[in-house]
């Protein structure tokens, strides 16, 4: 995982997501992908999401989770 200075190793930066993705079936990969783009979050989001709860059934769920709701569009 790559880091940059002012990142902590919390994160799932966007290029290790992709290294995951790629790694994966079709059918998973497309499966992620379609989640974050029906909850408008990024795919490592979603990657960190299932991962937290396949360890954790407890962590927190994202399942109506709109984060760009309310914003305003430039």
């Amino acid at each position: 995982m790559q880091t940059t200075p002012d990142q902590s190793f919390e994160q799932l930066l966007p290029g290790d997501a992709e290294a995951i993705l790629e790694r994966l079936p079709e059918r998973i990969r497309a499966a992620f992908v379609e989640r974050a783009a029906e909850i408008d979050y990024p795919v490592e989001a979603v990657i960190e999401m299932a991962l937290a709860g396949y360890l954790d059934p407890e962590a927190i769920a994202f399942v109506d989770c709109k984060p760009k709701r309310g914003q305003r569009v430039a």
